[in-house]
């Protein structure tokens, strides 16, 4: 068995077996297989799909290509939660703080940004100090010890999906059901959590463009669920539009800060509650949907949500100074607002034209070894709905390059779109399928 045979059986659209695809990620885990080659039957999967048996073997190839953690020493009832990305996506950062105030336990590995989606990681790294690299047993004991911790993915877990993971986001492979449900369910496997809770977003942001194809995906991510025997809720979410207000990695941190002390846009306010819902559900804590909503919400209005946040930021080493000041966050060198130039209402922010836009900005990568520069992005003033008189201020673009900023401005005028007819906000969640 050799790459060149797996490699031209894919192109040629011919099913691959469970030895090629097992041999395929353990090669390319241990270095034997290169970059090139691998990005070669990446594309050839991208373009000519996987059947479902395919998907399977090559979730579980990845997830078992390193260490099953065992998550039973902190809990009977784990359940994990993870989003397919999206642009202004920070529900992470304030939903699980949220449910470990609740007394459940929240064990969550997240991943850096891909593509024009941001990423967890690289919010909480904009955090100074805070430490998402560590070892198994310090996120084990964090977990025991304040019921909360939010890590990247470590190199021993699911070493395959890293990999890959990171090769797709250089070569524009990222929007494609079988790399994304393989991806996402072998992470959650390997990271050993027994129920899963997972944020489908649908829409112009999202790798799922339109509604079928979001459900297609949660239905194979279903499956893959039941065959592994962990029972997966997905929660069909909108990303027509940038979620919140804020786009950026230090921009997010401090709008997920003021939702946990109550301030909540409502796209934002939505997603958090329903998801929550169902994970407080599947925690076996309250199998009655408004009423775990009742809770997410008590928790903010207490601030025992804000709390654990600042406690979580303060056992992984941030500084918990910038969280209690947000105006500690260093701040961008050109900050400059885009203002209306005529009246009406929002039609459509495209979010992934902003995601792009805020990649070009510096606030993503194009390329996997290249940095980000936390403070750019942008703040709207303004969501799809939205009533706008002339010289209102529709958005703020954080920039460190003063050309850059200008192009962003003029790119800016031409994303958001403004009609003289009324427009109807839109529901933010879109499907459930259990």
């Amino acid at each position: 068995m050799n790459i060149l045979e797996i490699i031209a059986k894919k192109r040629d659209k011919k099913e691959l077996t469970k030895e090629e695809i097992d041999y395929f990620i353990k090669e390319y885990t241990s270095g034997t297989i290169t970059d090139y080659q691998a990005a070669s039957l990446v594309m050839a999967i991208y373009i000519n799909g996987m059947t479902e048996e395919e998907i399977t073997n090559l979730t579980l190839a990845m997830a078992y290509s390193g260490e099953i953690l065992d998550l039973s020493s902190i809990g009977e009832n784990i359940v994990d939660k993870h989003s397919t990305g999206g642009v202004g996506d920070k529900i992470t950062i304030i939903l699980m703080p949220i449910i470990a105030s609740l007394g459940i336990p929240v064990a969550k590995m997240s991943g850096r940004g891909l593509g024009f989606t941001g990423g967890t990681v690289d919010k909480l790294e904009s955090i100074p100090g805070y430490t998402t690299s560590i070892s198994i047993e310090e996120f084990m004991n964090n977990i025991k010890k304040i019921g909360i911790s939010l890590i990247g993915q470590t190199l021993n877990l699911a070493p395959a999906d890293k990999k890959i993971y990171a090769l797709r986001d250089t070569i524009s492979c990222t929007e494609n059901i079988p790399l994304i449900a393989s991806s996402i369910m072998s992470k959650k496997i390997a990271a050993g959590a027994h129920k899963i809770v997972l944020d489908v977003t649908c829409g112009s942001g999202a790798f799922m463009k339109n509604k079928e194809d979001a459900i297609l995906l949660s239905k194979t991510m279903c499956r893959i669920g039941k065959l592994a025997d962990k029972k997966t809720v997905c929660v069909i979410t909108s990303m027509d539009e940038p979620l919140g207000y804020a786009v950026g990695n230090i921009l997010e941190i401090k709008e997920a800060v003021e939702c946990l002390k109550g301030n909540m846009p409502d796209d934002v306010k939505e997603v958090v509650l329903n998801l929550g819902a169902y994970i407080i559900k599947l925690s076996g804590k309250g199998d009655n949907l408004e009423e775990n909503k009742k809770l997410i919400i008590d928790s903010i209005q207490s601030g025992k949500a804000y709390n654990k946040f600042l406690e979580l930021v303060k056992n992984q080493n941030g500084d918990i100074e910038y969280i209690k000041d947000l105006e500690k966050f260093e701040k961008a060198k050109y900050i400059k607002p885009l203002l209306a130039k005529e009246e009406g209402y929002i039609k459509s922010i495209n979010a992934e034209k902003v995601g792009k836009l805020s990649v070009y900005l510096g606030a993503g990568r194009l390329k996997k070894e290249e940095t980000i520069d936390s403070s750019v992005g942008f703040v709207f003033n303004k969501k799809v709905g939205d009533k706008v008189e002339i010289g209102d201020n529709l958005v703020y673009i954080h920039a460190n390059d003063e050309e850059k900023c200008e192009k962003a401005l003029k790119e800016l005028e031409e994303i958001i779109e403004i009609t003289k007819n009324e427009i109807q906000k839109k529901e933010h969640i879109l499907g459930i399928i259990e």
